[in-house]
């Protein structure tokens, strides 16, 4: 039992490191990211620039985390969703890192440009176009479509078990299927990922935390894990 509440605890932990570093991470990369004179700021503010970058590589450990952690728990109810679940927290982690990658990568260039003058601006501007859409994808692929597989599979066996609270779970999946669609429609260009639609992802933000701080003060349910142990 002792395992299973320091299992809670780190999956708590994890959520919550996880939604401060990816908050961070995106304000550090504002330099970089937005504004017409973004090949300028991006050299200027190089630091701040790399802070961001690690900000996101501690958010990709901690999803890979939170994933790894609660594996031999969700295994115990069904161990192929427990592990489809780990497999795509891994996918969601290599595109997160894959953005991250796009950004140093877009800061080089910014080094560049700044080191060679005015001279060739097209080509500098039309090579930071294609990273800069490469981040946008990656941001819209990993933090929400892949985010609303990851979260309504554990939630569902979260549901199914009663190792939280069924409305915990119930936020979870009401959660899950608003940020797949929410990614759904800003994959097709419906909508704008950075626009009033953004509310759409606030109930699976509120679910982490929900279940981060349930996590961390009550762990999982004890009779629920006794249960499982005995099916198997």
């Amino acid at each position: 039992m002792n395992s299973n509440k320091k299992a809670a605890k780190l999956v708590g932990v994890l959520f919550i490191l996880a939604a401060v570093t990816a908050v961070i991470g995106l304000l550090l990369y504002d330099p970089i990211l937005n504004g017409p004179d973004y090949l300028i700021k991006g050299s200027e503010h190089a630091n701040q620039v790399i802070l961001g970058a690690l900000m996101e590589l501690i958010l990709v450990a901690s999803a890979v985390g939170t994933a790894t952690t609660m594996f031999p728990i969700l295994r115990k109810y069904n161990e192929t969703i427990a592990l489809w679940h780990v497999c795509f927290r891994f996918l969601e982690a290599i595109i997160i890192t894959i953005g991250v990658i796009s950004v140093l990568s877009l800061l080089t260039l910014s080094r560049e440009f700044v080191a060679a003058g005015p001279q060739d601006t097209a080509s500098f501007q039309a090579s930071g176009t294609v990273l800069k859409a490469i981040h946008d994808w990656t941001f819209m692929l990993g933090p929400l479509f892949m985010l609303g597989i990851n979260t309504m599979m554990y939630s569902y066996i979260f549901y199914k078990t009663k190792l939280v609270p069924k409305f915990i779970s119930i936020l979870g999946m009401t959660g899950a299927t608003l940020v797949f669609i929410y990614g759904l429609l800003v994959m097709f260009g419906v909508i704008q990922q950075i626009s009033v639609w953004s509310l759409l992802s606030l109930p699976v933000a509120a679910n982490e935390m929900i279940l981060a701080v349930w996590l961390i003060v009550k762990g999982f349910n004890p009779s629920a894990l006794a249960s499982l142990s005995a099916k198997k």
